[in-house]
């Protein structure tokens, strides 16, 4: 966004819906005035939810900067600049706690996981090989089209598309070929649908 220093400084004491347009279009000294309005708001909001200080300076710092980068986006015909400012600090809280708790359960599941014995290699590597051999018997017994369209969509990494195109043949024949080829794998390889 690129700031412009408006000619004549806003109203300070201006109504937020006001001041957010004018911070939308890059006015610096709207900022500075919505600025002073809300941090002192958002930082209790932020602070009620993650009660740590530190972090809730760091969060409500990053709410102030997605009003600079988003004030485009209030609505005032949805409601009023403040809820709008208090339920974006709410929502960053939410999401600083449910991401301390993601971090939190993956260090308890790599934790378990570390005291769980140590699994046999070999074995891990023979059943990998045998799953390997099963998709490649499975794939012989597709028709030379289902294979080749399963092999370039799965492996190759190709959109269906340009399957078609490498293929050339309809897109509704490879997506049929791949829908019919991928059948057959699930009965061949024993996989029950839910």
């Amino acid at each position: 966004m690129r700031t412009v220093r408006s000619e004549s400084a806003p109203d300070p004491e201006a109504p937020l819906e006001v001041l957010l347009p004018l911070v939308a279009r890059g006015d610096t000294a709207a900022f500075e005035a919505v600025y002073a309005r809300v941090s002192p708001v958002v930082l209790g909001v932020v602070l009620r939810v993650l009660r740590d200080p530190a972090q809730s300076e760091e969060v409500a710092q990053e709410v102030l900067v997605e009003i600079w980068r988003s004030a485009a986006r209030f609505d005032a015909a949805r409601g009023s600049a403040g809820a709008w400012v208090c339920t974006m600090a709410h929502r960053r809280a939410v999401d600083r706690v449910r991401s301390a708790q993601s971090a939190a359960d993956r260090e308890e599941r790599v934790g378990r996981q570390a005291e769980v014995a140590a699994y046999d290699e070999v074995a891990e590597e023979v059943e990998a090989r045998m799953e390997r051999e099963q998709v490649r018997r499975c794939l012989a017994s597709l028709t030379e089209l289902q294979r080749e369209s399963i092999t370039l969509a799965y492996y190759g990494g190709y959109t269906y598309r340009e399957v078609a195109e490498l293929l050339d043949v309809p897109l509704g024949t490879v997506k049929t070929r791949l829908r019919d080829g991928l059948i057959r794998m699930r009965d061949c390889l024993g996989v029950t649908s839910t």
